[in-house]
C-alpha cells in the first residue's frame, strides 16, 4: 500500500489524469481509508474546481514585478522558489 507520502508525490497526476490506472487504484485505496489524505485530495480537488470556474485576474504591476524579483534572486541565489517555514 502507498504511504502518505507516495500519496502526495502522486496527487497532481491523479488529478490530471494522468498517472496509469494502477496507480489510480492504489491511490484510491489510500485515500479512501487514510482520512488526512481524503481531506488534503478532497479540498485540493474542489480547490481546483473553484478556481478554474473563475475569471482570471491580472496582478497588479507593482506585485508582479516583487514576485518576479524575488524569484529571480532565489533561482540566481540557487535556493528554493519557495519562501523559508
Amino acid at each position: 500500500m502507498l504511504s502518505c507520502r507516495d500519496v502526495l508525490g502522486w496527487l497532481n497526476e491523479y488529478l490530471e489524469e494522468t498517472a496509469d490506472l494502477e496507480t489510480r487504484r492504489h491511490l484510491e485505496a489510500h485515500v479512501n481509508a487514510c482520512p488526512n489524505c481524503w481531506v488534503i485530495f478532497d479540498t485540493t480537488k474542489k480547490t481546483i474546481q473553484v478556481y478554474k470556474g473563475m475569471e482570471p485576474l491580472a496582478l497588479p504591476e507593482d506585485v508582479e514585478l516583487r514576485l518576479m524579483a524575488v524569484l529571480r534572486r532565489r533561482m540566481e541565489s540557487g535556493g528554493s522558489a519557495a519562501p523559508p517555514a
